[in-house]
């Protein structure tokens, strides 16, 4: 897997490119499930240049072991990092599950990487080590245009930025003491929606989320509490919430752009690491709601990775009942959904 690192030594003046693309998540909930070369070939045929990669270490390693990997899931992944470079498609690998947290389920780890436990949290950060500095040692060599990492999917609500320092520092440096040119990406706090200011490493890219309001992009979503909800009542675009706040265009600059401008005036790099929409929100009223997030990234500057490619979220086979699909490879495309995304490229 190795090559030259094409002289991207610098980490601190390195700007990314715009990366747009989608999530694959083949690696985040059973074992055996390959990446499709489909996906890389479609993504590339449209344009798109970015796949984040949720991986969770029940899968490709041992729930019951943290020091077990298993290499025939990690050969799934070398594959996927290969069909990067076939189809010229920036290769981002997350820990969706890390050791010691995930953003679903937390309480099924034995250990918490965020305990106010000293030693709980030094076990969980033994084993968070252990999985970067594999994952470092592997691919070490290969070139920051076809790879990067992203350590931990959707950290906490927190009161305070401080802990979450301390465990990505840690991760960081155990990175870097095995390959220091890896371009590396730290999703904000409080679930990705809140950025890090403590954090001024060179060549690190902060990731933020595009689901808000989550009336508009989790209706009816039983998987989300339900104090993150702004209503239940039916989504619409623009969309007054049980406070009397009017979510619109002017409200999600403010939220997810102006939000992020103290970091940004600092020279730190943004990237919307997950954003979509679920099924369940009526069509129109969902492309409305996108239209407005890409024209603010697109004005800002940020490149995104849309959760998902294939599935509710997504442009294949989202199962919308109020969508006239198009066959598409033996998929059903979204092309209203398609032709949006690609009309802010």
């Amino acid at each position: 897997m190795n090559e030259l690192n094409n002289g991207l030594i610098d980490l601190k003046n390195y700007k990314i490119p715009l990366y747009r693309g989608f999530n694959l998540q083949s690696k985040v909930y059973k074992k055996g499930v390959k990446y499709s070369e489909s996906d890389f070939e479609t993504m590339a045929e449209w344009g798109f240049n970015f796949i984040r990669l949720p991986l969770s270490y029940w899968v490709y390693g041992n729930r019951e072991n943290w020091f077990e990997i298993n290499e025939n899931e990690m050969k799934d992944i070398d594959q996927a990092i290969e069909l990067g470079r076939q189809y010229k498609i920036h290769i981002n690998l997350n820990l969706h599950r890390i050791p010691g947290y995930c953003v679903n389920r937390r309480d099924l780890e034995p250990y918490d990487l965020f305990s106010d436990d000293a030693i709980e949290r030094n076990m969980a950060m033994e084993g968070a080590v252990y999985h970067w500095k594999f994952f470092a040692d592997r691919y070490k060599g290969i070139s920051n245009d076809r790879l990067s990492f992203d350590l931990i999917n959707e950290p906490p609500f927190m009161k305070s930025e401080d802990a979450y320092i301390v465990v990505i520092k840690d991760l960081i440096e155990a990175i870097r003491s095995v390959d220091e040119t890896r371009l590396i990406f730290v999703d904000g706090i409080d679930i990705g929606q809140t950025p890090v200011m403590g954090l001024k490493y060179p060549g690190i890219v902060q990731s933020t989320r595009g689901y808000q309001p989550k009336a508009v992009t989790h209706y009816t979503a039983n998987w989300v509490p339900k104090n993150e909800y702004e209503t239940f009542a039916p989504p619409s675009w623009p969309l007054k919430d049980d406070s009397g706040r009017l979510w619109n265009r002017e409200l999600l600059k403010s939220v997810y752009i102006d939000s992020w401008k103290p970091l940004t005036d600092t020279g730190v790099q943004v990237h919307v690491g997950e954003w979509g929409c679920f099924n369940r929100t009526p069509h129109d009223v969902a492309l409305a709601w996108m239209s407005d997030c890409l024209s603010l990234w697109k004005e800002a500057g940020w490149g995104y990775s849309m959760w998902e490619f294939r599935g509710a979220f997504g442009i294949l086979d989202s199962g919308r009942h109020d969508v006239k699909y198009e066959d598409y490879k033996g998929y059903k495309l979204d092309r209203k959904m398609l032709e949006l995304l690609k009309s802010f490229m």
